[in-house]
């Protein structure tokens, strides 16, 4: 069952089991909700950087911690990032890449309380219809929670 809420996920990380978030896989996590995350949970940042920097094969795959609660899952999918292009609309987030991450979440973390944002319709540049559509496919029979930082309607 999906949920939606208004607030800031990172703030009520306590409510829940796992946090998703989507990354680059660049190992920046500069900005945004995982920059955030990085911030109050430096060990997803610590997770992330075990991880191979600008391989395109992490594409879709996730690395999460192991000594955090809420357990906070990077989900990578988008392989580059907004540095250069911060006044263009350009899409960075792959779909197929969120599709995957997804399933690999659904295999590791079922039966768990999710809280996440609508993973890369931020910076990412995504269209939130399609995303949704996504989760719902996915995760749609899991207890997720999909909170909304901004403005931007579902």
């Amino acid at each position: 069952m999906i949920k939606f809420i208004d607030g800031d996920l990172v703030k009520s990380a306590e409510e829940y089991e796992v946090i998703l978030h989507g990354c680059n896989c660049q190992n920046t996590m500069g900005k945004g909700i995982a920059l955030q995350i990085k911030e109050k949970f430096p060990e997803a940042y610590e997770v992330d950087c075990k991880t191979k920097k600008g391989d395109i094969a992490k594409l879709g795959t996730i690395s999460y911690t192991t000594n955090t609660t809420p357990i906070i899952v990077n989900c990578y999918t988008q392989f580059n990032y907004r540095k250069k292009y911060e006044d263009e609309a350009l899409v960075f987030v792959d779909y197929n890449a969120i599709k995957t991450a997804l399933q690999a979440v659904k295999k590791h973390f079922t039966g768990k309380k999710i809280g996440m944002p609508l993973i890369g319709c931020g910076l990412g540049g995504g269209d939130d219809k399609i995303v949704l559509k996504i989760i719902e496919t996915i995760l749609g029979d899991e207890d997720v929670t999909i909170v909304k930082y901004s403005n931007k309607g579902f």
